[in-house]
């Protein structure tokens, strides 16, 4: 069963559009949630991920990190198997 992906970004964000067509790739459609002028929602990712960057990527709702962290995760063969591909 492919993972749920979720996405917290920004409009203007490239490492957002990059981890959003990383995913692309592998066939995950992820879904998008705007931050931006959401200081609720950006509070709650700083809670969750330690963290104050986007994109923020959560897998069947686990941090993950952001672009950089993807592709990592995905060199070390790690990424698939928690996309369920």
């Amino acid at each position: 069963m492919v993972a749920r992906v979720i996405v917290y970004t920004t409009p203007f964000c490239g490492y957002c559009r990059m981890a959003v067509a990383y995913l692309g790739k592998k066939g995950i459609r992820p879904e998008l949630i705007d931050v931006s002028g959401d200081d609720e929602k950006r509070e709650w990712l700083v809670e969750t991920t330690g963290r104050r960057t986007v994109p923020q990527v959560f897998i069947n709702d686990q941090p993950v990190g952001g672009y950089t962290d993807l592709v990592a995760l995905d060199r070390s063969g790690g990424l698939d198997p928690l996309l369920g591909l």
